[in-house]
Order: C-alpha cells, then structure tokens, then sequence
C-alpha cells in the first residue's frame, strides 16, 4: 500500500514540476533562464559539496558513481520558498517564489551498486522588468520586459565498485522544456502599443560520468575523493517570434491589430563541458568535512538565439566547503543527539556577463555567493528523515545599472529509506 501511494505520489509531483514557475530572479532573462545545480537539500544545506561524498541513506545529484554506496531504496522529494529582494540604484522590491526541486527513486542494485532515476527543474525564467522614460516630469515611454517557462531535467544514473573503494558511475539526461519571452512598448500620444513575442521548445539530452575513492585512515578516519564530468551536450531550440501592434479593452486585455511579422526560429544552445572534483574527511556516521571546486566553459549559441547586446556568456566557476555532524547516530536517551547538522559556503561565477545599460560596452560577470546550515532530522523508529535548510545569498552588483539580488532560501525535503521495497511478498 505504501509502495503504491510513493508511486502516486511520484507521478502527480512530476507533473507539478513540469507545470510550476521556479524563479522570480531578473537574471532569468539571460539565456535559458537561472540554471539549477542539481543538489539535494542535504547537499546544498552543506554549501553543495558532493563530488566525494558517499552516503548510504540518501541521495547524491552531484556524482552517479555514488549510487553504488546506496544500500536502502530512497525516495527523496524537495522543495524550496525563496525571499527576493532586488536592488537597482536607489531603488528596492521584493518577491518570492516557491517550487518542488525534485522527485527521485533510488535502490540498491546488490550489494556493489546503486540506481537512481528521477526528475528535477534544469533551468527557469521567470521575471517583469519595467523601463520607464520621462521628460523633464512627464512619463513619454514606458517598456515592459516580461518571461515565464523553463526547462526540466528527466534523469537515470548507475554507480557501482569495480574494487574495494573504487567506484564508477553514469547518467543520462533528458532536458526539455518552454520558454517565453516578450517586450512591450507604450509611448505617449501613440495609440497603439508594439509588442515583441518569442516563444522556444528547448529539446536535447545530457551525460554525465564520475569517479570516486575513498581509503581508510588511522583512528577510523575515511578520505574520500570523487570527480565528475557532465560532456558538451547540443540542445536544439526550435520555435517563432513575432511583432504586432496592439490596444488594451476596457479589462485590459490585448486586442491585436496589426501583425508587421511572425517567423520561425530555430538554432542550437551548445552547453559547455563541466568538470566538478572534491576531496572530504570524516568518520562514517559521525561527522564530514568536504571541499567542491567546479569548471564549466562558456555556453554557445548558433543562428542568433542571443542576440542582446545586454549580455554575453563566459566560463564559470564554483568553489564550495561543508558538511555534517552527528553527535550520536543511535542515542536512545536523547532525539537531539541523532539529529544531523550541516553547515557549508559557496562562491560562484555564473557564467554570464551583463550590462544594465545595454550598449554591451560595460559587460560585468556575475557573482554569487551563499551561507547554508540545515539539520536533518530523523523519523521515529524509522531510518528517514526530514531535511530542513536555511540559505542566504547574495547575487549580482549594483555596478553598470545592474541589479543585486539579497535572498533568503527555506529549503524542505524528505528522504524516506526501506530495505523491504524490493522484498517479493509470501501472502498477497
């Protein structure tokens, strides 16, 4: 019964992510929307270390050869509320947004190796920009920069020891997904309004491999190191835009009068090679310690998919520290003492440069930075937990009538673990 509600559960959660708005962010507008790593809340509550880390009980987005330490079946589900505040010269707003960042399954395959499937937002745009021109105190134009949609990340991954603490791993990706994009533009003394339509299907698959070692060292300390590789992957972009001249009716509804054109569009987004590498100390079930440092190339695109003068993309990189804490995994005396605690930082290079001004003369990269501490806390006389995490970051600056973001991400997940999912059943 159990088994068959998860299952559900799992069907009716995917089509929730696939449905569901994910960023509130201005710096959705670039490209393909804000790209999610793929991290678990337990992972990105330690700052989204990962590329070593080996784990029993949960899952690891960052590295496929960790699905070979998997000795539960695990169904993880997660989810995130986040506080935005934007920052342009003098002036502030605020927003949130909230959304499911992914559903996944994972067993033992053995008692060597480990699959996983599941699915998880890859990217998102979602943002309304509003430019307004004045003369002298008079309004004379005003321009409205709206988007909405995304792209999803539908993926399998197999991990498994090839000899005693060498493990290697696989996964492939499908992503797909809509994106919608549009400006419009009202003047004064005008009576109609123009607006810029553009709408893209994004299609393409994605592979990813890993590698992890981990040694045992005196007093039962454990070094671990890991590496992963996610290859250069081509998604296809295929879809129209359009131009029309428009007025609003009495409910402010569009009413299109002219269409000066409307054409198909169609190129390829060729998203670069990234390579992750991690090293961690720990003792298993007691405490953790780990270090993540990330490459990736700049994405490339064809057939004038970008062609904003506001940004351009460059390489990128990550660097991340964290990790956990158990004070003691099997008290009976005291709940607080089998609670895990995790802390991390992260600072990052996005991969994109921008300028506010839009003349691509004052293109400025784009930072982020972000302070994780979590606790998983354990289920009664089970071997699950529920995953809570608190982030505060910052992203963007003020340099270039660009905007800074401050954000405030809460973070939920639960990890339930069974080794009786796969047990065939003597009465039915």
């Amino acid at each position: 019964m159990i088994k068959r509600l998860l299952l559900g559960i799992f069907v009716l959660t995917s089509t929730a992510i696939v449905a569901q708005r994910n960023s509130a962010s201005p710096y959705s507008y670039f490209g393909i929307g804000e790209n999610f790593d793929p991290l678990t809340v337990e992972q990105s509550s330690m700052g989204g270390i990962g590329a070593a880390m080996k784990d029993s009980y949960h899952l690891n987005f960052t590295n496929p050869a960790a699905m070979a330490d998997l000795r539960f079946a695990n169904y993880a589900i997660g989810g995130s509320l986040t506080f935005l505040n934007l920052k342009e010269g003098a002036n502030s707003q605020s927003g949130n947004s909230t959304s499911l960042r992914y559903i996944a399954l994972g067993f033992p395959v053995g008692k060597k190796a480990g699959f996983s499937a599941g699915i998880q937002p890859f990217s998102s745009v979602g943002y309304a920009l509003m430019n307004r021109v004045y003369t002298g105190s008079d309004l004379t134009e005003i321009t409205r920069f709206t988007g909405s949609g995304g792209t999803n990340r539908l993926y399998a991954s197999f991990g498994m020891y090839v000899f005693d603490g060498l493990s290697l791993g696989a996964e492939a990706s499908f992503i797909f997904g809509t994106i919608e994009n549009s400006i419009l533009n009202q003047r004064s003394q005008v009576s109609l309004a123009t607006k810029y339509h553009e709408r893209l299907s994004i299609r393409g698959g994605q592979f990813k491999f890993g590698a992890q070692y981990k040694t045992e060292l005196k007093n039962k300390l454990q070094l671990s190191t890991g590496a992963a590789i996610t290859l250069q992957s081509d998604l296809s972009a295929k879809g129209n835009e359009r131009l029309y001249s428009l007025t609003f009716n009495t409910s402010g509804a569009e009413a299109i009068r002219d269409e000066l054109y409307n054409i198909k569009k169609e190129g390829t987004l060729s998203m670069p090679v990234k390579t992750v590498f991690g090293v961690g100390l720990g003792k298993e079930n007691k405490w953790y310690v780990g270090i993540n440092q990330e490459f990736k190339e700049a994405v490339n695109v064809t057939n004038g998919l970008n062609n904003s003068n506001s940004f351009q993309y460059e390489s990128g990189n990550k660097f991340a520290i964290g990790g956990y804490y158990i004070p003691k995994m099997n008290s009976i005396q005291s709940y607080w003492d089998r609670v895990t605690y995790r802390a991390g930082l992260r600072f990052e290079k996005i991969g994109i440069k921008a300028d506010g001004t839009g003349t691509g003369q004052n293109l400025t990269s784009i930072n982020d930075f972000g302070i994780n501490i979590g606790v998983g806390l354990p289920l009664p006389k089970q071997i699950s937990n529920v995953n809570l995490g608190f982030e505060y970051g910052q992203r963007g600056t003020l340099t270039n009538s660009l905007i800074k973001e401050n954000y405030f991400n809460v973070k939920l997940s639960l990890s339930l673990n069974s080794n009786k999912w796969f047990v065939k059943r003597k009465i039915d």
